[in-house]
C-alpha cells in the first residue's frame, strides 16, 4: 500500500495514474474497471458529459453504449451512488430487479451490462468534496464469476481496494484534465491565469509581451475550447479542470 501511495504521488498525468491504478486492482481480482467524476453536478443531474472525467479499460462496444450512448446516467448503480457513499455489491441490482424496484430505463441498462458479461462486481461511491461534485468507480469481476465469488474476493481484499481507489480518486482531482474537450494551449492557460489574478487584457498583454488583440484572440479561443460564453466562466472551468492555477 505504501508502494502504491508513493507511485501514485509521483504520477505526472492521469494516464500514468490510471495505468498504475488498473494494474493494482486487476491483481486484486477486479479486471474490468471504470472511473467517472464530475464537478458540475446539479441536483440529480451529473452535468455535461463532455466536462466529466471518464476512465475505463472496457472494450469499445461496451464503452460506445454505456458512455457514448449515455446509459451511465440511467444505471441502477448510478442512482445508488447519488444517494450513498462507500461500496456496494452488484447483488443489490439483482435484488432490486427481482423486487420490481428498477425503472424501465434502469432495467434496460442492467440488461445491457449483463449482455457484455458484467454480472458480478462492486461499485464505490466516493465522499463528495462539494455539492457540485460526484465520483464513482465500478469494479467488474472476471467473466463467469458469481456474486458469491465477487463478495469472497471483496472479503479478502476490500479494505485494500477501497484504500487504493480513494488515494487514486484524490490524486485524479489534483491532476489536469479537459474532459472530452480539447486541452488549452500554453498561451491560453497563461492568459487565463493573468485574467484570473484580476488583470485586464491590457495588463496581461504587457506582462506577456503581446498586443491586446493577441490576448483577446487567446481568450476567444480558450472560451471556444472550454465551451463557455464569457471569460469569467472560462477562468472558472479551467480552474475546476486544473488546467490553470488561480490564486
Amino acid at each position: 500500500m505504501i508502494d502504491f501511495v508513493e507511485e501514485a504521488m509521483a504520477c505526472r498525468d492521469i494516464q500514468e495514474l490510471w495505468d498504475l491504478h488498473c494494474s493494482r486492482l486487476i491483481a486484486l481480482g477486479f479486471p474490468r474497471l471504470m472511473y467517472g467524476s464530475t464537478k458540475s453536478r446539479d441536483g440529480k443531474s451529473l452535468g455535461a458529459p463532455e466536462d466529466a472525467l471518464m476512465l475505463t479499460n472496457h472494450g469499445a462496444d461496451y464503452v460506445r453504449g454505456f458512455v457514448g450512448g449515455g446509459l451511465f446516467s440511467k444505471a441502477p448503480m448510478t442512482r445508488w451512488c447519488m444517494d450513498n457513499t462507500g461500496a456496494c455489491s452488484w447483488r443489490w441490482v439483482d435484488e432490486q430487479d427481482a423486487a420490481g424496484r428498477l425503472s424501465p430505463e434502469e432495467r434496460r441498462v442492467h440488461q445491457f451490462s449483463r449482455s457484455h458479461g458484467l454480472v458480478a462486481g462492486y461499485t464505490i461511491s466516493f465522499v463528495d468534496l462539494s455539492q457540485r461534485t460526484k465520483a464513482a468507480m465500478s469494479l467488474g469481476a472476471p467473466r463467469g464469476l458469481t456474486h458469491d465469488d465477487a463478495e469472497a474476493a471483496w472479503a479478502r481484499h476490500g479494505r485494500e481496494v477501497l484504500a487504493i481507489c480513494n488515494v487514486a480518486h484524490l490524486r485524479y482531482a489534483s491532476l489536469p484534465h479537459h474532459g472530452a474537450r480539447r486541452p488549452l494551449t500554453p498561451r491560453q492557460r497563461e492568459v487565463l491565469e493573468w485574467i484570473g489574478q484580476g488583470k485586464t487584457s491590457g495588463e496581461a498583454a504587457n506582462a506577456m509581451g503581446l498586443t491586446v488583440a493577441t490576448v483577446e484572440k487567446h481568450l476567444r479561443l480558450a472560451r471556444e475550447a472550454l465551451g463557455v460564453d464569457t471569460t469569467p466562466q472560462a477562468v472558472f472551468k479551467a480552474g475546476v479542470q486544473n488546467q490553470i492555477y488561480v490564486l
